[in-house]
């Protein structure tokens, strides 16, 4: 695993999608409809579990400005600052099991941030990088 530093919060427009995993390519289609353009844009998945430990997925993209989100009537939410382990998964669609066996991995480290994501970046069409935010 690595560490990955954000420098700075990141603002989401987040779609929740109606029900994991069947519904995260809605989601993101959802999302994608709702947006004048996509290009230039750094999509992300966000997960965690709710209170009944079912996994709440939720399609993400960067604000590009403030209130954005609003204004399309989505949900934003904030990935916080600061470190997080992970790794980058090229090539994920050949095996997409490969995404969730990585995650069960990263929850493990006792260093991670409990109130935190899993936090899939789209790098590209291809590759993912999966990370979870480190509670230091």
């Amino acid at each position: 695993m690595e560490t990955f530093e954000f420098e700075n919060d990141i603002s989401l427009i987040c779609v929740t999608a109606k029900s994991f995993p069947n519904g995260v390519l809605a989601a993101h289609e959802k999302l994608h409809a709702l947006l004048k353009s996509v290009e230039g844009r750094t999509f992300y998945g966000i997960s965690c579990p709710n209170k009944e430990g079912t996994i709440v997925y939720k399609a993400a993209v960067e604000q590009q400005h403030s209130g954005e989100a609003e204004e399309l009537k989505c949900e934003r939410i904030v990935l916080k600052r600061g470190n997080y382990t992970g790794t980058i998964i090229r090539n994920f669609h050949s095996d997409v099991q490969q995404v969730g066996t990585t995650f069960q991995t990263l929850v493990a480290d006792p260093r991670i941030d409990p109130k935190g994501y899993c936090v899939e970046l789209y790098l590209n069409e291809n590759d993912v990088q999966c990370m979870v935010r480190l509670n230091v």
